[in-house]
């Protein structure tokens, strides 16, 4: 199973978290305040609030961003103006609830997320989309022969898309094929991933004619298209 760090100051949410995740095998510590989960290192995955009792939860995002790379950071939170989600997400969480909290549908995005960052057993071919190139077995994108620097969701999104280069797909696909496949609510992750591909495929392209188009289709989804 995986190292997970839980960052709740609500004892009675912490302690739920806490024993679920240790009865399904998870390795678990849990901080009530921002100082102690910094101190922390060598965690797989993060559950974070963002009401803590000394720092901004947001700011130990970032930080946890900074010392945890590869770490999966899902934001557990009362926060759910579409505003907070954007904050959360753009300081590096790779998902984001709203309490009161499902344990259910929690424990199933524990097991999507960690199951995505497992290594794959089989070969995944690489796709190539005009100057892109995708590669699924080593989680590479290169554009123009520089690879950009991407997170893990925003891969495997960048990843789906590529699948079907030229294809419209569905927001609910997306949604379902690269967070949950009980995803439900609110799509503000979705749109704040996709734009982060935008930028980060727009500065890594030496030339602005490599960077392949990422189409909104209103009302139902997105497209990959080459430059």
């Amino acid at each position: 199973m995986a190292k997970v760090l839980v960052v709740e100051d609500d004892v009675t949410i912490g302690g739920v978290l806490e024993s679920s995740l240790t009865r399904h095998g998870h390795e678990v510590r849990w901080c009530r305040d921002g100082r102690s989960a910094l101190n922390e290192a060598g965690a797989e995955l993060v559950l974070l609030d963002l009401g803590l009792p000394d720092l901004d939860g947001v700011d130990v995002c970032r930080r946890l961003r900074t010392s945890m790379p590869g770490a999966v950071v899902v934001i557990l939170t009362a926060r759910a103006d579409e505003m907070d989600v954007v904050v959360g997400l753009d300081a590096g969480a790779d998902d984001y609830l709203t309490k009161p909290i499902r344990l259910g549908e929690l424990l199933a995005r524990v097991r999507a997320h960690l199951r995505r960052g497992a290594p794959a057993n089989l070969a995944v071919p690489v796709v190539t989309v005009g100057s892109l190139v995708v590669d699924p077995a080593s989680r590479r994108a290169v554009i123009g022969g520089q690879e950009v620097d991407l997170r893990a969701r925003e891969f495997d999104l960048l990843a789906r898309l590529a699948e079907q280069p030229g294809v419209a797909v569905s927001r609910e696909r997306l949604m379902a094929d690269v967070w949950d496949a009980n995803a439900r609510g609110s799509t503000k992750t979705l749109d704040v991933h996709i734009a982060a591909l935008r930028r980060k495929l727009a500065e890594a392209a030496p030339e602005p004619a490599d960077v392949p188009r990422i189409a909104t289709l209103r009302g139902h989804g997105y497209r990959l298209e080459e430059a």
